[in-house]
């Protein structure tokens, strides 16, 4: 029984000290296949975000879990240059026109650069509160920024799985409330994102393991609320993106 238990040990120790210089690696984890998708880069430090995000969970989650996404797109365009014709949110807009075999990697690879894409954007910010347009139409449509953060925590913990709870907006400035699984994108049902948080595992599980409430509550810390203005002032003038 020592021997065993001595022997599962060393090879847990083994594998242990195989994974853990990939870990280790440097910022750029991930080379993206060419093509027209190119992987944004962070808009600050990959330690900006801490404590509340670690540098390491910054840093494999965008070089790596995005970058996956930007390499599937490429080569999916190799065979389909339509996909890469217009911007993303219209490409999600029209999945239902895109070819029957890229569909699904529009909805996964598509979705997800665009969540990403939005998601990086609007941290690295000191949290606090939001003001002007913005903070009117959270009273109006959400009941409030303490509701919204309280309703919009309580969505994320009941994503079955891995998923994101979204903020969406419409052309007249109206909120709601709603979750997407897997990297599904609320422009594929013609709905704008205001602001989103990504409750897969590999967004939070260095730091805080499984407490994806505590993940969900410390994610306010670094909100970059004049960013998420300027996505609503955008949404009411018919130019925002992804």
């Amino acid at each position: 029984m020592t021997i065993l238990t001595r022997r599962r040990a060393l090879l847990g120790a083994a594998a242990l000290a195989t994974a853990y210089p990939i870990l280790r690696s440097s910022p750029a984890l991930a080379q993206a296949a060419a093509g027209p998708f190119t992987l944004p880069p962070l808009p600050y430090a990959p330690d900006a975000n801490e404590p509340s995000i670690d540098k390491m969970t910054m840093e494999i989650h965008h070089g790596r879990h995005h970058a996956a996404f930007i390499t599937n797109l490429n080569n999916a365009a190799r065979d389909h240059p339509q996909i890469a014709a217009m911007p993303m949110h219209q490409v999600l807009q029209k999945i239902g026109e895109m070819p029957e075999a890229v569909r699904g990697i529009i909805r996964n690879s598509g979705g997800g650069h665009a969540n990403h894409a939005m998601f990086w954007t609007i941290m690295g910010g000191k949290g606090g509160t939001p003001g002007g347009d913005l903070a009117a139409a959270i009273t109006r449509d959400l009941g409030g920024l303490d509701k919204m953060k309280t309703d919009f925590n309580a969505a994320g913990v009941r994503v079955f799985g891995s998923g994101w709870v979204f903020v969406t907006v419409d052309a007249a400035g109206k909120l709601a409330l709603t979750t997407r699984p897997n990297q599904d994108n609320p422009r594929t049902d013609g709905q704008m994102v205001l602001m989103g948080n990504d409750v897969w595992e590999h967004a939070y599980y260095l730091k805080y393991q499984n407490r994806r409430a505590d993940y969900l509550a410390g994610w306010w810390n670094i909100v970059n609320w004049p960013a998420i203005e300027a996505r609503y002032a955008a949404a009411k003038a018919g130019t925002l993106g992804v």
